[in-house]
């Protein structure tokens, strides 16, 4: 049975403790940005994932980039960011990444190296119900987990997931605000998921929602079917959502017991596919989101974002306007979207230079610039995923793994070969939050573009060797 809500973090001793966010235990007004893994901070902890129910204030989240119809070849990395590096514009890259995505033959690669927490790519686009089809061959082998799936700020969710040792089934499910139903998984029987590429497709509309897979519909759920009586409310997926392709390890040593089962077992980091590439690997070829383009609320896009107007999350509380939904560094924040911004560049905005201004002004300015440079941690976000032990809804985060280890960073392919096209691995800092590997792999040092991993958050435990990034609370009970 799908199980799609956490995965735990591999956590140590810890010189400085995260501070947690809950619907009931909102994060304090310095860190004010609760993460899709419920620890609160700013800067990328407020742009995708941010969740408006447990941060500070609703307006602690930036605003989400609307739904843009795209079709994606995935064959080059040029469109594909990383999570320390991307400041919300959704025009430059189409995905963020966390993790080591690679290019081999007209495919991007979602890899996991041995001992590593896999690939996480996020489209940098949200939807508000509509279709979205990705084609993809899967990973394999007991423990390893393949998952395409829409997932909301306030943990709606529609997934399809799939177990590398159960390569004819794709498990289907879906999650009102990351409420645990076990009974909400089907499974879709197909020829092997690791031999041979699949379509698969999402459509979703305010009263619907069908998988299909190679043109055939498998599955279709109807709003009216998911009302819960006791609440009084529908428990159908209705928000905004971001589209995410994972790679990550279910069976991972440290994992529930349950999340270990449900993934057939615990993971062989000596499988012959670690033994000729280097990492387990699944392969996407292309990625197509068809926007729902309504006239009228819910579904619309005709603006630039979509934010929250209440606490409650649902598709009535989604506003659908023209905030901006960039930020200017990673010390920002939604109530302050230029913190850390050079002042010589809040000027140029502000007014026309003086061609011959002073020189000795410009010195002066350039001496203040560094007034909010950006801090080598993400203030609050010090301890990645959280490590509920039960799905117990509420508290309970969901997505898709990240991240990967630096001893065992990307090497070949998976016929070989090494003509891959990876990101540079050789100075991983994995006690990063993003765990991008930059030419520097220093977490005390300072970028100007936060770009170089560790400036993205790092994380304060020594012994936090990697996040388990699949979300909240993926456990048998």
């Amino acid at each position: 049975m799908l199980r799609s809500l956490v995965v735990a973090a591999l956590l140590g001793a810890s010189s400085v403790a995260a501070i947690k966010c809950t619907r009931d235990s909102h994060c304090p007004e310095d860190s004010p940005c609760c993460s899709t893994y419920g620890e609160c901070g700013v800067g990328a902890y407020c742009l995708g994932g941010c969740d408006p129910t447990m941060s500070f204030s609703l307006d602690s989240c930036v605003p989400a980039p609307v739904c843009q119809d795209r079709k994606m070849k995935m064959n080059s990395l040029d469109r594909i960011v990383d999570i320390g590096k991307y400041l919300g514009d959704s025009d430059k890259a189409d995905w963020v990444a966390q993790g080591e995505p690679v290019v081999f033959k007209d495919n991007v690669l979602l890899t996991m190296p041995k001992d590593s927490v896999g690939t996480l790519l996020s489209s940098t686009v949200y939807m508000w119900y509509g279709n979205v089809k990705a084609r993809f061959k899967t990973s394999r082998g007991a423990g390893v987990i393949t998952a395409f799936i829409l997932f909301s700020d306030v943990k709606d969710e529609i997934d399809y997931e799939f177990v590398g040792t159960e390569l004819g089934d794709a498990q289907t499910n879906y999650y009102f605000q990351g409420i645990t139903n076990y009974q909400n998984s089907e499974n879709i029987s197909l020829s092997d998921t690791f031999a041979n590429y699949h379509d698969y497709e999402i459509r979703w509309t305010p009263d619907k929602i069908e998988w299909w897979v190679d043109g055939k519909m498998g599955r279709s759920l109807d709003k009216k079917d998911t009302w819960n009586a006791t609440s009084k409310n529908f428990m159908f997926p209705q928000t905004p959502s971001r589209v995410q392709l994972s790679l990550w390890p279910g069976g991972k040593e440290g994992n529930a017991e349950g999340t270990v089962s449900w993934a057939g077992g615990p993971i062989d980091w000596d499988h012959p596919d670690i033994q000729k590439s280097g990492y387990y690997y699944a392969a996407f070829s292309d990625v197509e989101i068809e926007c729902f383009n309504a006239k009228t609320a819910p579904g619309t896009n005709s603006g630039k974002s979509y934010w929250y107007n209440n606490e409650a999350g649902t598709n009535n509380t989604i506003v659908d306007g023209d905030k901006r939904h960039t930020i200017a560094s990673l010390m920002a924040t939604g109530e302050d979207m230029d913190k850390g911004k050079k002042k010589e560049e809040k000027k140029k905005e502000d007014k026309s230079k003086d061609d011959d201004k002073d020189k000795d002004d410009k010195d002066k300015d350039k001496e203040d610039d560094d007034e909010d440079d950006e801090p080598a941690t993400i203030p609050g976000g010090g301890n990645g995923a959280p490590t509920n032990d039960h799905g117990n809804g509420d508290d309970s985060n969901s997505g898709s793994g990240s991240g990967s280890s630096s001893d065992n960073a990307p090497k070949g392919n998976p016929d070989g070969t090494d003509d891959t096209e990876p990101a540079d691995t050789t100075n991983c800092d994995t006690s990063s939050f993003n765990q991008e590997c930059g030419k520097s792999g220093s977490s005390k040092s300072k970028s100007e573009d936060s770009g170089n991993g560790s400036n993205a958050g790092s994380r304060n435990g020594a012994s936090a060797l990697a996040i388990i990034i699949a979300g909240g609370a993926l456990f048998w009970l």
